[in-house]
């Protein structure tokens, strides 16, 4: 079997059914390999940048590892900011680029370069493929590698002669690897979560991604234990509308040791490090707290706090065994429940007055608009969400209960969101989807509306365009800065001008309309589930120092 069509072989094998990608001249003998692959398809992108965000939004929806072709030195580095993303979120891709003809590399040819080098700062593992005999082996090992704990983009340099070789290789088959069980002892975990007189958990989203959230739930009730999802977290981890879920820890370890407070036991499950943004001194953990963490990775458990039972295992299975030995052996648990309903359901009540009295306002307020966009959800809908300041608004209106239903990076690389909505509703076309866009991170991504134009995706993107780095503004109001003594923010202003990105949808083929109050931007979002393509709503918004709230 020619390189060639051994790499297509496996890729099949893998479960690969579309390539997303950017091909330049190092990349033709794949694309010629192609033109006898009627059942790969090839999703193209006219940036790297989107190219690698759909792919990442495509493994989220599938389960699945994606696959990423990207062109020489140049081509990768484009992609950089989404393979960065794809690391943090512990999202599964193999990424190819197609290095130069190995018969002039030693001259230094025009398009070549370190693409190791380059992809090595950005992915979980690079292989340099040098033989053709090699290439088997080694997709295999990084397809291995980019879903095991924890998983990752891996990246492979293929050259262009190498890939074109007619001479046959051996076609490496695929390994069946049993899924991670149960640790053998739980009795430690167990006696000191039963023990507990304040318990709390912190869901990571380790847990979404391995499907473990109906388990979590299962443990978290028969504890009676405050819920929390981990800081900015990137996926529906516990059911916002369950009456343990008591919201997001803020991204700093100050404020996460002022939530945890209350709580002489934690439970953390899949949760790396806590990702905190703005540095606070000290622990996460308050004084005389007691750590019980549980992860897939095991480099992960202990790794920034003392635990006191560390567990690393497949998170599913071992939340099934925990709940199995604490279903009813915590009395308290009803209470603890009947408890977190009545302050569950008081909050709710808060949160929509409050979002309420902000409607009737132009341009609108930020938490009036993040509200509109929920009220209007269609049913089962995933949210994608790049909006900064506005997300976190977002985030408080929210009752997502279905696991893949929140799609959000903590990697900070901007420019994700249309490409991941996109890549989102390409692998589950059965759900509707809503990008819900900060102005700038659309300004980052816009080429991804080409894509959606060209394959007719259904995705509603709504910008909330506030025309400024508003997240930078608040940053440096928090810090009591010259710049919040003057009311000047070098640099930090979209407008003016105006940016109309109704404008530039059209370009790019999208239809898009500019929604005209609160009624107008929920009645744009229901229509989205029905469509039978793209839609970008402007969402004119309050900026910084007009309004309370975040745009």
């Amino acid at each position: 079997m020619r390189p060639a069509d051994a790499m297509l072989a496996i890729l099949r094998d893998e479960g690969v059914r579309t390539v997303f990608g950017n091909p330049g001249t190092t990349e033709l003998p794949f694309l010629d390999a192609l033109v006898d692959a009627p059942d790969l398809d090839f999703v193209l992108g006219v940036h790297e940048g989107s190219v690698v965000a759909m792919a990442d939004g495509y493994a989220r929806a599938t389960g699945r590892c994606a696959f990423v072709s990207l062109h020489v030195a140049a081509g990768l580095a484009n992609g950089l900011v989404g393979l960065l993303n794809a690391s943090r979120s512990r999202t599964p891709m193999v990424v190819t680029a197609g290095q130069q003809d190995r018969r002039h590399l030693v001259h230094d040819p025009m398009l070549s370069g370190d693409l190791g080098g380059l992809a090595r700062a950005a992915v979980k593992h690079v292989f340099e493929v040098h033989h053709a005999h090699d290439l088997p082996i080694l997709l295999r090992r990084a397809f291995a590698l980019a879903v095991q704990p924890p998983a990752g983009p891996v990246f492979l340099s293929i050259p262009m002669d190498l890939l074109a070789e007619e001479e046959p290789v051996e076609l490496l088959g695929r390994s069946a690897l049993a899924p991670a069980g149960a640790p053998d002892r739980l009795d430690d975990a167990v006696r000191i979560l039963a023990g507990a007189a304040a318990p709390a958990v912190v869901a990571g989203d380790g847990v979404g991604r391995d499907g473990a959230v109906t388990e979590l739930v299962a443990v978290a009730e028969a504890l009676g234990a405050t819920v929390y999802h981990q800081p900015m977290h990137d996926g529906v981890d516990f059911p916002g509308s369950h009456p343990l879920h008591a919201g997001m820890l803020a991204p700093t370890y100050a404020a996460i040791r002022d939530r945890l407070t209350p709580h002489d036991v934690v439970f953390v499950v899949g949760c790396h490090a806590f990702m905190a943004h703005h540095y606070t001194p000290g622990s996460p953990i308050p004084p005389g707290t007691t750590v019980v963490q549980l992860d897939s990775d095991p480099a992960e458990v202990g790794r920034n706090f003392t635990v006191a039972a560390g567990l690393t295992g497949g998170l599913r299975p071992t939340l099934a065994a925990l709940a199995a030995e604490l279903t009813g052996r915590v009395p308290q648990a009803a209470s603890r429940i009947a408890a977190a309903t009545d302050r569950s359901r008081a909050e709710r009540v808060r949160v929509e007055r409050a979002a309420r009295q902000s409607y009737g306002r132009t341009p609108m307020e930020p938490l009036a608009a993040v509200h509109a966009v929920a009220t209007g959800l269609p049913d089962d809908a995933v949210v994608v969400e790049e909006a900064i300041t506005s997300g976190l608004l977002l985030r408080s209106v929210l009752r997502l209960d279905r696991p893949r239903s929140y799609v959000h990076t903590v990697g900070g690389g901007l420019g994700s969101g249309i490409g991941a909505a996109i890549g989102s509703r390409m692998g589950d076309p059965e759900r509707p989807v809503v990008a819900v866009l900060g102005d700038g991170c659309t300004m980052f991504g816009l080429q991804g509306l080409w894509s959606a134009a060209r394959y007719g995706v259904p995705v509603t993107f709504v910008v909330m365009n506030n025309g400024e780095y508003r997240t930078l503004k608040e940053t440096l109001d928090s810090w009591g800065s010259r710049a919040t003594a003057a009311g000047r923010y070098p640099g930090l202003d979209l407008a003016p001008p105006r940016l109309d990105f109704t404008q530039a949808a059209e370009f790019f083929g999208v239809p898009a309309v500019t929604a005209r109050d609160e009624a107008h931007l929920t009645e744009l979002v229901a229509k989205g589930a029905g469509a039978d393509g793209p839609l970008l709503v402007d969402v004119p918004v309050r900026g910084h120092g007009t309004a309370s709230g975040a745009g």
